[in-house]
């Protein structure tokens, strides 16, 4: 078309200048014409260029890690916290008498320590559901490196999966999970619906130890609410997560408060659900996340 306007004759008269054509600008594309897909920001950031190595796995949540790994995986780069190696479970399989050949199911697994002592303790199954999407990944990366073959971790919230199934297990393990909740009461009600013994560590509420830290008793700012559990009253304590939740490495609830049981309900409402026999360990008043307590509790 540019070719034809420079070859026409001119119409004006033959003494007229002649002046330079502009490039005839192009035709809009139609409206219904589908947009150009946005291509993601740095995707090849995303892709490696080295030999796999577990390191690198680790490394997909760099920083993130709060599990030391165990031997011979302690050489590689996470967190620190012995998770894999936790005394408190040991002492709970000590008192429980183990748990070869058994049933477990484990709420909130976080990086899958636990899971993978149940398995070193011989359970014949291990079920572990986690709901913080980050949390599960990391689970299966644990899962590839200490090559765990009895343990199934599952995404998702473990208070609907226990609301729907009629499954029975031989223990049911939730350790840093019980203060996390909206609803600790019914969580219990529940563990004791499925199961004869389970192991709980959780912090508890308790006024006058969380007084001498002001960083903790400044989240504890809603009234006191007192709820019955088969005509035992329990007190429940809303605790705020506040400026945690902008931490990369959050690992609480799914919701931006939780409630707190005191250390008498949390043992009044698990004899309220039907244990029987309980015994504690690792009392720790003095924790700094607020006071701690361990118990392992059974059905006789």
């Amino acid at each position: 078309m540019l070719r034809d306007l420079f070859s026409r004759k001119p119409a004006a008269a033959p003494s007229a200048p002649a002046t330079l054509l502009a490039t005839p600008t192009p035709a809009a594309p139609p409206a219904d014409a589908p947009a150009a897909p946005p291509q993601p920001a740095g995707i090849l950031d995303a892709y490696l260029h080295t030999a796999p190595t577990d390191q690198s796995a680790l490394d997909l949540f760099k920083g993130e890690w709060a599990s030391r790994f165990p031997p011979p995986f302690n050489t590689l780069e996470a967190g620190g916290v012995p998770l894999f190696q936790d005394s408190r479970i040991h002492w709970a399989l000590d008192l429980l008498g183990g748990a070869q050949g058994q049933s477990v199911l484990e709420l909130g697994p976080l990086e899958g320590g636990h899971s993978y002592m149940m398995e070193k303790a011989g359970a014949a199954s291990v079920i572990a559901i986690e709901a913080n999407t980050r949390a599960y990944l990391k689970c299966l990366i644990a899962k590839e490196i200490l090559d765990l073959k009895r343990v199934k971790f599952l995404c998702g919230d473990f208070m609907p999966y226990l609301e729907a199934t009629d499954q029975q297990f031989d223990l049911i393990i939730a350790a840093g999970v019980l203060y996390h909740m909206k609803d600790p009461v019914r969580m219990l009600q529940l563990v004791g619906s499925h199961t004869r013994r389970t192991h709980i560590w959780t912090h508890y509420y308790d006024a006058g130890l969380l007084a001498t830290q002001p960083n903790l008793s400044q989240r504890f700012t809603s009234p006191v609410e007192t709820v019955e559990v088969n005509g035992v009253p329990v007190q429940l304590h809303r605790q705020n997560y506040m400026e945690s939740l902008a931490s990369k490495t959050y690992c609480g609830g799914g919701q931006d408060y939780s409630v707190w049981l005191t250390r008498d309900g949390l043992l009044s409402t698990l004899r309220a659900v039907g244990f029987t026999k309980i015994e504690t360990g690792f009392d720790q008043p003095d924790h700094p996340h607020g006071p701690a307590i361990a118990l392992v509790a059974s059905k006789e």
